[in-house]
This record gives structure tokens, C-alpha cells and sequence, in this order.
């Protein structure tokens, strides 16, 4: 027992001399958990940011004009005046987003109750943009109306209700809280399927397969190092990216703990380098490789419930991604860093990746024993 573990000890340093000879992967590595986190944060925000929009004031009226002003920064560009016959040149050029239509006498039908129509002219091709905006518009909008018709004192309300609106884990609705992890546990599949996978198709393509099948090891031991070697890479990449990029550079806070998710990650890293050697096993070469990673990694990380939540998707679809490791992944991961989930809440989930995670490296160490037993 002893002899196996020193042997998968030294092939797994032997996988890290190798990666450290590999600029490519050393530079996608770097890539993939500092600039990539950082620009996916930043350069990607799902709020609303200097919207374009313009006013067409056909009422000329205090009620518009203080309409006018309220669009401010950060979330609108100062409204730029423009005649009604301008709207469909300067929208079919893309010049503004938004433009909002007071019509004629608004003020006075205002006044009247008689609840005058506002057009707003709204470019979807920003579809993200686009449903903030409008939302935003109409707030803005009615906030205007009301503080005009009572003087600018709150409306006393007859509703049996007051609704308060209180945002968890994020009061400020910052994408890049949720953008800049999320990026961190897509990247997590992405290179460990890439990592492992590589090692093994560069072991056939240099012939170091044929000279590991002479030692007296067994293909067990030999899949076991390039999972613990490439495992340990990604784990201390992600140490580093939660610490240095995250929480130092987006100033992101972190509500749980970085080791229970770190513990967390070496459980679905089980999975999914495993999943590289699988597909590595079916591919002859990188580009074969690199069109099954396609077919395979991005469905999981797009079906995983870090793009779109898990309830939006078809019921059936739902039931089938529950025997997916990213979905559960995905899941304890955001209730650790997110919400601070301690380990007597996120067990079970730990407990269904480490069952399924150990389901499929077995099936996939047999049909690594079957293709390299084909090779000799």
C-alpha cells in the first residue's frame, strides 16, 4: 500500500515538472483565475451604466422638465433633447437606448386625473440593458409624478400593507459580487477537464505512456497522480484568485469560509479531472479533445445554475441535471461564499458529489485500463 502511494506521489510530481514545461497551459492557468476574473467583474456588469436616452418634450411644462432632470449618473447619460421626427434616425443608428415621449398638455392631464399615456421608445438589441432600463424609466417616472401632484410630500397610502424591500448578501445589487465568483467556479471545470486531459493526450503524443506501461505500475496509480498533481494546481490557483483578485482587487466580501469551499472544490475537482481523462481517452488528439470538451464541459457549466437559476429551466431538464456534479457544486458554492453556509448545512450536497464523483471515476479508470491495455 505504501509502494502505491509513493508511486502516485512521484508520477504527480513528475505531472508538475511536466506542467511546468508547458507555457501554454502555465499562461492559461494565469489567465483563466486573475485577468479573466477581473474583466468578467468589471467589463460585464449586468447593471444599468451610462444608458444613452434622450427626451422628446412635446409639453414644454415643469412636470416634464423635472422629468427630464431626474434621469442622472451613474445609471442614464444627462438626457439630451430631441424633436419627434428624430427618434427613428437616431435609434436606427444606435445613437440612444432610451427615448422617452411627453406628449402635449401631460402636465395638465396630470393634474386633470385624467392619466395621460408617456411613451418610451426602448433599443432591445441591448436585451440585458434594455429590461433594467425600462423598469428604472417607469420607477423614475412615477417617483416624478408623485412628488409634483403632492407637493414633494410622500402620498399617504390607504393599502393595509407597506412593503419593504431588503436585498440579502448584496445590498447594493453589485453584479460584480456575483459575476467574479461565478467566473471562479466555471473556470474551476473548465481547467480541470483541460489540465488533465492534456497530461494524458501529451503523454501519448510524446510515447512517455509506453514507458510508464513498462514500470511496474498499475493504471490505477498512473490516473490517480494526474488527478491529485492537476487537482492541487487548480486548488491553489483558486486559493490564490479568491484572495488576491476577489477580496483584494473587486473589494468582493466573502460571508463563509475559503477552506470549507476550498474543501468543497477538491470534492467536485474528484469529478470533473476525471471527466478530462475520460475524454482524453476518446480523443486521439488536441483538437478531438477540444471539440469534446465543447460538447460536454459547456453544457455543464451553462446548465449548472451559475448562469441561469435551476428552477427556470424545463421540469425534465431539472430532474436529469440533478445527477450532475456542477449543479450541486454550483449550489453549495454560493451558499458558502455567498451566504455563509457552514458545513452542517451544505453536507449533503458535499455527499451526493462525493458519491457520483466516485461513481464516475471508477467508470472512467476502467476504460482508462482499457485504452491503454490496447496499446500494448
Amino acid at each position: 500500500m505504501l509502494e502505491r502511494l509513493e508511486n502516485i506521489y512521484r508520477l504527480g510530481v513528475k505531472e508538475l515538472f511536466s506542467l511546468r514545461h508547458d507555457p501554454v497551459l502555465i499562461a492559461l492557468i494565469v489567465w483563466a483565475f486573475t485577468a479573466s476574473i477581473y474583466t468578467a467583474a468589471t467589463g460585464m456588469s449586468h447593471d444599468l451604466n451610462n444608458a444613452a436616452i434622450a427626451i422628446v418634450d412635446e409639453d414644454n411644462s415643469q412636470l416634464s422638465a423635472r422629468i427630464g432632470d431626474a434621469f442622472l449618473p451613474p445609471y442614464f447619460h444627462k438626457p439630451v433633447q430631441i424633436g419627434f421626427d428624430e427618434i427613428d434616425q437616431t435609434m436606427d443608428t444606435g445613437l440612444y437606448t432610451f427615448v422617452v415621449v411627453i406628449p402635449p398638455r401631460f402636465e395638465a392631464d396630470v393634474i386633470a386625473g385624467n392619466q395621460p399615456d408617456l411613451q418610451v421608445n426602448i433599443d432591445a438589441t441591448a436585451m440585458m440593458q434594455a429590461g433594467i432600463g425600462a423598469t428604472y424609466i417607469s420607477s423614475i417616472i412615477s417617483e416624478e409624478i408623485v412628488k409634483y401632484i403632492n407637493d414633494d410630500v410622500p402620498v399617504e397610502s390607504d393599502d393595509t400593507i407597506n412593503l419593504q424591500i431588503r436585498y440579502a448578501f448584496n445590498p447594493n445589487v453589485t453584479s460584480s459580487w456575483f459575476t467574479s465568483v461565478m467566473e471562479i467556479i466555471n473556470n474551476i471545470t473548465m481547467l480541470s477537464i483541460v489540465l488533465t486531459g492534456a497530461a494524458l493526450i501529451r503523454e501519448r503524443e510524446h510515447g512517455t505512456i509506453e514507458h510508464l506501461l513498462v514500470m511496474p505500475l498499475t493504471p490505477i496509480e498512473i490516473m490517480m497522480a494526474k488527478v491529485w498533481a492537476n487537482g492541487l494546481v487548480i486548488l491553489v490557483s483558486v486559493g490564490l484568485s479568491l484572495a488576491l483578485v476577489v477580496e483584494m482587487m473587486l473589494d468582493v466580501p466573502l460571508a463563509g469560509s475559503k477552506m470549507l469551499f476550498l474543501f468543497g472544490t477538491a470534492l467536485y475537482l474528484f469529478f470533473s479531472t476525471a471527466l478530462g481523462i475520460f475524454l482524453a481517452t476518446l480523443a486521439r488528439s488536441m483538437p478531438q479533445f477540444g471539440l469534446l470538451f465543447i460538447l460536454v464541459a459547456l453544457p455543464l457549466m451553462l446548465l449548472s445554475g451559475g448562469e441561469t437559476p435551476i428552477e427556470s429551466q424545463p421540469a425534465l431538464l431539472q430532474n436529469i441535471m440533478q445527477f450532475s456534479p456542477s449543479v450541486h457544486f454550483v449550489s453549495y458554492a454560493q451558499a458558502i461564499l455567498y451566504r455563509g453556509a457552514g458545513l452542517d448545512i451544505v453536507w449533503p450536497q458535499f455527499a451526493v458529489v462525493f458519491g457520483i464523483a466516485l461513481a464516475f471515476f471508477a467508470f472512467a479508470a476502467m476504460r482508462f485500463r482499457k485504452s491503454i491495455s490496447a496499446m500494448h
